[in-house]
């Protein structure tokens, strides 16, 4: 822009810078410098030594990345731990089953708990206790669905609130599990959470059950279903009540009566199709047989029977 469109400040200020710049380059060159005057030069500084005993980073990185002394590792940072306990969104209390190997199926029962063999596990988390009138109503109303056959009384919601859901379907068990945003446990797991990792033949161990432990051996159509909880005795090694007696239980997989002899290594989740579900647990009507925890049953997932109910299970952070 020509100088004469400046304003007439701006225009007095650069000259003045001017003059004032060419003024002292003038005086520099003007005024002699005499020889003492010079400043000597400052000495180098001395490289420092690095000790024999540290090792020098061989590239730059972040300092949890940077080598140590010679002889250290660096301390990879530890996983945060999972509580042992949450609530799950439907408001039911779960307890973390932790991952690793356990043993599967036994020597002792039907063809269809054979081989005996070993599998391995991610951690999860599984309800405490089987899902509950109270908990069902919810759902039924939440997704305003009709109600499975024998609770449509409007009665067995509020005055057995407490007591487990029965006469709900497979696809009703994992229409819930899906609504409380879970799903319901696959066989394997269903198993480890009742036996644990030593084997044991029910979820309370080795001996006998008794009527402290389970609801088992009554009579067919006895209204005899107990609420949740009441057994204390009988909860397997993480606390899982209920895992015997009292009512069968779905789980995800289909039944396939060989599936055993071709097992997966870790987290076996059932052939990819078939006619039926499989049921674990046991009932209110059955023989200490039919509770041990390797014990496999099966049903029509679309039947509605008063034996069975079921419980959900939860994916754990890796």
């Amino acid at each position: 822009m020509p100088v004469r469109h400046l304003m007439p400040a701006m225009l007095c200020s650069l000259l003045s810078v001017v003059w004032i710049t060419s003024g002292l380059a003038w005086a520099n060159e003007a005024l002699p410098v005499k020889p003492e005057q010079v400043p000597a030069p400052a000495p180098a500084p001395l490289k420092p030594r690095v000790a024999p005993s540290v090792a020098k980073p061989t590239e730059k990185g972040p300092p949890s990345a940077r080598v140590g002394p010679v002889g250290t590792v660096p301390r990879p940072a530890s996983a945060p731990l999972l509580p042992s306990a949450i609530t799950g969104n439907d408001g039911a209390p779960m307890v973390l089953i932790p991952a690793g190997e356990f043993t599967m199926g036994s020597e002792q029962g039907d063809d269809d708990e054979q081989p005996v063999h070993r599998v391995v596990l991610d951690r999860f988390y599984l309800d405490t206790f089987e899902v509950t009138n109270g908990r069902f109503a919810k759902f039924v109303a939440a997704i305003q669905s009709e109600p499975p056959w024998g609770f449509a009384d409007q009665e067995t919601p509020v005055v057995q609130a407490e007591r487990p859901v029965r006469w709900v379907n497979w696809l009703e068990a994992t229409g819930y599990c899906l609504w409380a945003g879970k799903r319901l446990p696959s066989e394997a797991e269903w198993e480890k959470a009742a036996r644990g990792t030593d084997g044991r033949t029910y979820p309370w161990g080795n001996e006998p059950p008794t009527a402290a432990h389970a609801v088992f051996g009554l009579k067919e159509g006895d209204e005899t279903v107990s609420p949740i909880g009441n057994r204390d005795a009988g909860s397997s090694p993480y606390g899982v009540h209920d895992l015997a007696g009292n009512l069968y239980e779905w789980v995800t997989d289909w039944y396939d009566d060989a599936f055993y002899t071709q097992p997966a290594a870790s987290n076996p989740r059932g052939p990819v199709e078939g006619t039926t579900k499989v049921q674990r647990g046991g009932s209110y009507i059955n023989s200490p047989y039919r509770l041990r925890s390797a014990f496999r049953t099966k049903g029509d997932p679309t039947e509605h029977d008063p034996h069975v109910g079921f419980r959900c299970a939860q994916d754990a952070p890796p």
